[in-house]
C-alpha cells in the first residue's frame, strides 16, 4: 500500500495547463530542470466543469519526457469508467471530485488498488463534511481557490478551510499531503504555507514568467 509517513517539505507542482502547448517538451523539461516535484494535469471534459483540455493520451505521450510525478486532478464526470485510462497512461497521484461519482469511497479504493495515489478535491463550496468517511483510504486533499474550469482566475482567499482540513489530516494520524490550486502566487504562498499546505500548484505564476525565471519562482513559491 502507498501510506505516506511524516513530511515538513513543500512540494511544488506547476500546472502544465498554463504552458505553451506550442513547445510542451520544452516546458516540461524546464520545469523539471528547474526544481519542480510534480507536474500537475488538469483534466477537464466540458461537461463536470466548462472547459476542455486534454486526455490520457497526451499524458502517456509526455510520460516518456520526464521522470516527474504525475498528479491527475480529474474534472470529468462520470469518473469511474474513465480511470483505468489515466492509471494506464501514467498517472501517480489521481484525484477526484466528491460530485464526478456517486460512490467516492469505492472510487478512491480503485485507484489505490491499481497502485496509485488517491486524492479528494474540494471546490471551494464542498463542504470539508465529504471527508469523514474517506479519511483512511486518501493520499491527498486538495482545496480548491478558484471554481475549477479556468486557468488565471482570482484567488479565492480560503485560508481558514485550508486550516480547518490541516487539522482533519493531523487528527487522522496519516501523512495526507494538502494540496491548494487556484490563483496561487507569490502573494499567497507564504499563507497557504502557514495555513498547512504543502503541496501548491501553480500554473500562471510560474509559465507566465518565462522559462528563466523558472527557477527563481519555484524556489520563492516553496518558501
Amino acid at each position: 500500500m502507498l501510506y505516506l509517513m511524516n513530511h515538513k517539505n513543500t512540494l511544488i507542482a506547476p500546472s502544465l495547463l498554463a504552458a505553451d502547448f506550442t513547445r510542451l517538451a520544452q516546458e516540461i523539461r524546464a520545469v523539471e530542470a528547474a526544481g519542480a516535484d510534480w507536474l500537475h494535469l488538469d483534466i477537464m471534459d466540458g461537461h463536470f466543469v466548462p472547459n476542455i483540455s486534454f486526455g490520457p493520451g497526451i499524458i502517456k505521450q509526455i510520460r516518456k519526457l520526464t521522470k516527474l510525478p504525475f498528479d491527475v486532478h480529474l474534472m470529468i464526470a462520470p469518473v469511474d469508467p474513465l480511470l483505468p485510462e489515466f492509471i494506464a497512461a501514467g498517472a501517480d497521484w489521481i484525484s477526484v471530485h466528491p460530485e464526478s461519482g456517486p460512490h467516492l469511497h469505492r472510487t478512491l479504493a480503485s485507484i489505490r488498488e491499481a497502485g496509485k495515489h488517491p486524492g479528494v478535491v474540494l471546490n471551494p463550496s464542498t463542504p470539508i463534511s465529504e471527508l469523514d468517511h474517506v479519511m483512511d483510504i486518501t493520499d491527498q486533499i486538495l482545496i480548491m481557490t478558484v471554481n475549477p474550469g479556468f486557468g488565471g482566475q482570482k484567488f479565492l482567499p480560503l485560508f481558514e478551510k485550508i486550516s480547518l482540513v490541516h487539522d482533519k489530516i493531523k487528527k487522522s494520524g496519516r501523512g495526507i499531503r494538502l494540496a491548494v490550486d487556484g490563483g496561487v502566487s507569490l502573494d499567497n504562498a507564504a499563507q497557504l504555507r502557514a495555513a498547512g499546505a504543502d503541496v501548491l500548484i501553480a500554473g500562471t505564476s510560474i509559465f507566465g514568467k518565462g522559462a528563466e525565471n523558472y527557477a527563481k519562482t519555484i524556489l520563492q513559491l516553496r518558501g
